[in-house]
């Protein structure tokens, strides 16, 4: 019987890839999600596709000065990885944001796919 190689997780590749989620755009979103993601926002908590997903990074106000600072990551599965992390970040329009963050990685043929992705907003101060 053949033995299975375990996938090894790199957390610097998964927090490069987080980031993009932040500030990239629906094609960066299309290449990155999973299939199906299920998502988890004030105002928001659905299952959503792909196609659905991407298109919630059109918006034209995206993020600056993202600062992540990791909390937590744990590996459930060989193929499965969760991150947690405080977030900062300013929209485009100069307003704050801060949020503690979780997220889920699968891993497919083609690489880490997000397949959960929740936040929790934090009160903001103007020092950061």
């Amino acid at each position: 019987m053949a033995k299975i190689k375990p996938i090894t997780v790199n957390k610097e590749e998964l927090l490069d890839i987080e980031k993009g989620f932040w500030t990239g755009d629906s094609a960066y979103y299309a290449a990155n999600a999973d299939r199906e993601c299920l998502v988890a926002f004030p105002g928001m908590a659905q299952a959503m596709t792909n196609a659905d997903l991407a298109k919630t990074a059109s918006k034209p106000d995206r993020w600056r000065d993202l600062d992540i600072r990791l909390k937590g990551m744990v590996e459930p599965g060989s193929d499965i990885v969760m991150l947690t992390y405080e977030a900062r970040a300013t929209r485009e329009n100069g307003k704050p944001y801060a949020a503690l963050v979780s997220t889920g990685y699968v891993h497919r043929a083609d690489g880490w796919k997000m397949m959960f992705h929740a936040q929790t907003p934090m009160e903001t101060s103007a020092g950061r």
